[in-house]
C-alpha cells in the first residue's frame, strides 16, 4: 500500500497544524478563521499538535496478518466445539470446609543454669603479737600454715616484719577429718577364724570319748564346738574337730600355737596436730585396746621429735592404753617443736646378755599422728643475762 499524491494544492492550519485544502476558510479541527489576510508579524508562540503517526504497509504484509488472525479465530472456534455439553444441575450439596490443622512447633525448654552458691568461709580472728612470736610460733600454737598467715595480713614472704602489738588475722584451721573405723575383728573372732577345724562323720561303735582320744582333743572342747549338751553320738552324723585345741604332743620340747596378731590400735587422743604451750609440763598420749593382752604382750609406744630429728626418740612398753610423755622430753629452746607419734602391739620372746626383753611385733602398726610442743627455754631473739 503505497501514500496518495494529493490532487490539488493543500495548506497547514497555524493553529494545530491540520492539513487543509488551500481554498478553505475555517480549519475543521480547531476551528480557526483562514479567511483573515492580516497576519500577525510574529505571534508569540504557536501551539502545535501532535501528529497521529501514520503506519505504512504494503499489500503482502497486510494479506499475511489478515490469513494469521483468520487462522487463529478458526482454532479457537474449534476448539470451543469439541467440549462436551455440560448440563447446569442445581446442587444440592453444602461445601464441607475441612480445617487442615498447621503444627506449631513447641519452643524448646531451655535448660536453667545452675549457679553455684559460695559457701561463706569462716572469719578470721584477731591476735596481738607479743615479744618474741615469730610466725612459725604462731601458725604451730593456732593449727595453721605460715603462707596462710602471710597471705592474709599482706605479710612478706620472709615473715619477719612481726613487732610488739602488732595485730594479725589468724584463719580458722581446717578441721582434720575423722578416720572411719575398719572393718576388723576382734580378738575372739580372730583366734576362732585362725583355728583349723575338720569335720568328722561318726562310725558304728563309735562315741565322743573314743573320738577325743583319737585327735587329742577334750570332750568338753568337742562339746562347745559342736553346741552339745551330752556325749550321746549317732552313726553317719558330722562332727567339727577344731585342731588348734588339741593336747600337747608329750616330748621333750613341745611347740605352743602362737596367738594371732592383733589389729590395729586406734589413736584416740590428743587430736592430730594439736598444739602444747610452755604451760604443758605433760602430755598424755591415749588410744582404743586391740584385746586383752597376756602377759608377754605390751603396748610399744614411740614418740619421735621430727625437728632434731631420728636420733630423740622416746620408746616405752605400756600394759596400759595410755601412756604419758614425761616433761624431761619437753624441747630445749623456746621453738615448737614436732612430735610424731605410733602405737604397736608387741610380744616378749626372750631376754638379751644383759636381761632386757626382747620384743617382736605381736599386731598391726597403727596410723602416726603429730603434736607440737613449745619448749621450756628462753624465748628465740632474747638477749641471755650473763
Amino acid at each position: 500500500m503505497s501514500q496518495e499524491t494529493p490532487s490539488k494544492p493543500t495548506r497547514l492550519c497555524p493553529t494545530c497544524g491540520t492539513r487543509l485544502s488551500e481554498d478553505a476558510p475555517r480549519c475543521l479541527v480547531c476551528g480557526t478563521d483562514l479567511t483573515s489576510s492580516g497576519k500577525s508579524s510574529r505571534p508569540a508562540k504557536a501551539v502545535q499538535g501532535s501528529r497521529i503517526p501514520v503506519i505504512t504497509l504494503n499489500l503482502p504484509i497486510a494479506l499475511g496478518l489478515l490469513a494469521l488472525f483468520i487462522a487463529i479465530g478458526a482454532s479457537l472456534v474449534y476448539f470451543a466445539m469439541r467440549q462436551p455439553t455440560v448440563q447446569a444441575v442445581a446442587s444440592t450439596n453444602t461445601a464441607t470446609v475441612t480445617i487442615t490443622a498447621t503444627s506449631t512447633a513447641s519452643p524448646t525448654p531451655v535448660t536453667p543454669t545452675v549457679t553455684s552458691t559460695p559457701v561463706p568461709s569462716p572469719t578470721p580472728f584477731s591476735y596481738v603479737v607479743k615479744l618474741g612470736d615469730t610466725c612459725s610460733t604462731i601458725a604451730f600454737n593456732f593449727g595453721v600454715s605460715i603462707q596462710s598467715i602471710v597471705l592474709l595480713n599482706e605479710l612478706p614472704a620472709a615473715c619477719d616484719t612481726l613487732f610488739d602489738g602488732q595485730t594479725l588475722l589468724i584463719p580458722q584451721p581446717t578441721p582434720t577429718p575423722t578416720a572411719l573405723p575398719t572393718s576388723t575383728l576382734s580378738p575372739a573372732d580372730a583366734t576362732d577364724a585362725a583355728c583349723a577345724k575338720i569335720e568328722y562323720t561318726v562310725q558304728d561303735n563309735d562315741t565322743l570319748s573314743s573320738i577325743s582320744l583319737n585327735y587329742a582333743v577334750p570332750i568338753s572342747v568337742l562339746k562347745s564346738y559342736n553346741g552339745r549338751v551330752n556325749d550321746t553320738v549317732r552313726s553317719g552324723e558330722v562332727i567339727v574337730i577344731p585342731l588348734c585345741e588339741r593336747a600337747a604332743t608329750p616330748g621333750p620340747s613341745p611347740t605352743p600355737t602362737p596367738p594371732p596378731p592383733y589389729p590395729q590400735a586406734n589413736l584416740l587422743l590428743p587430736a592430730d596436730g594439736a598444739p602444747f604451750t610452755v604451760s604443758d609440763n605433760t602430755v598424755t598420749l591415749q588410744w582404743a585396746s586391740v584385746g586383752t593382752l597376756r602377759q608377754n604382750e605390751a603396748y610399744e609406744v614411740t614418740v619421735v621429735d621430727v625437728t632434731e630429728g631420728l636420733e630423740r626418740k622416746l620408746v616405752e612398753y605400756m600394759g596400759d592404753t595410755k601412756f604419758i610423755v614425761p616433761g624431761s622430753f619437753r624441747p630445749r629452746d623456746a621453738n615448737p617443736h614436732v612430735m610424731r607419734w605410733w602405737v604397736q602391739p608387741v610380744r616378749q620372746v626372750g631376754t638379751d646378755d644383759d636381761g632386757n626383753p626382747i620384743w617382736e611385733s605381736a599386731g598391726t602398726l597403727s596410723s602416726a599422728r603429730v603434736f607440737t610442743w613449745i619448749g621450756g627455754g628462753a624465748p628465740a631473739g632474747a638477749t641471755p643475762t650473763p
